[in-house]
């Protein structure tokens, strides 16, 4: 367990809502949607932050608790140096303008990922505006910044370590699963990776076990509230089995329209 309510869908079976819990994005596309129209790539990466506030209002319209968005991998610092600092000046912007409307309708901020390569006062706004919606319960939007699944399971491991360095039988999955820094989460019901690419790209790869995948060529500036619902109705179409088969569903006495698709 990781605070007492969440467990890993590899040892527990979760259970199963209509509308997803937990939904987790990729947003891929921006620097193809600016293409596309004879801009700069700059340019998609700012068209898609009012998508990224669309899809946040639709998710609290929803239901949806909690939405995490990846927005920088730890292998995105490969891209043009110029490219990167206006990701790094666009996210100081995003926090300075955002979080106020983001505490008024009850969202809370958090953000995951390895700090140490940011500049410390972009780190310092990061947790000013993480305290200062830290009450709120409407929405947790995470946001993933400087991160990469392997990272997490690495740092994971390495606090494991410092914390019990008596240990040498190992560790649980029930202790990996409470040191990594979506702990306070639980895993994904819907995976969505807009741009028409078909890979996780080193993104919660622990927490993605079990989560149902859906992958979209519509480019992430172009995904609004529609396209989102279509994700959810692709999410409630889906069989939910964590392991068991068909039968054993049936058997529980939950007809097609209640099994755990949803």
């Amino acid at each position: 367990m990781t605070d007492g309510r969440f467990a890993s869908s590899t040892r527990d079976i979760p259970e199963v809502p209509a509308v997803p819990r937990h939904i987790a994005i990729i947003m891929d596309g921006n620097g193809r949607w600016a293409r596309k129209r004879f801009m700069p790539r700059v340019a998609g990466h700012a068209r898609g932050l009012e998508a990224v506030r669309t899809v946040v209002k639709a998710c609290v319209e929803r239901g949806v608790e909690y939405l995490t968005l990846f927005a920088f991998s730890s292998e995105n610092w490969r891209r043009p140096a110029d490219e990167v600092s206006f990701l790094m000046q666009l996210f100081m912007r995003a926090l300075h303008k955002e979080v106020a409307r983001l505490d008024h309708n009850g969202i809370r901020l958090r953000v995951i990922g390895d700090m140490s390569r940011f500049d410390p006062e972009l780190v310092r706004v990061i947790r000013e505006s993480e305290e200062k919606t830290a009450g709120n319960t409407r929405l947790t939007l995470c946001v993933a910044a400087n991160y990469g699944g392997r990272w997490d399971i690495a740092n994971a491991v390495s606090q494991l370590m410092r914390t019990h360095p008596e240990r040498r039988d190992g560790f649980s999955e029930e202790e990996l699963t409470g040191a990594l820094s979506m702990s306070f989460a639980p895993e994904p019901d819907l995976f969505i990776r807009t741009g028409g690419e078909k890979r996780i790209s080193n993104f919660m790869l622990w927490q993605l076990a079990y989560t149902e995948l859906y992958f979209t060529d519509a480019l992430w500036p172009d995904f609004d509230a529609a396209a989102l619902d279509e994700a959810i109705a692709s999410y409630q179409g889906r069989e939910r089995r964590f392991g068991r088969t068909s039968e054993q569903l049936v058997a529980r006495g939950l007809p097609q329209s209640e099994r755990p698709h949803a």
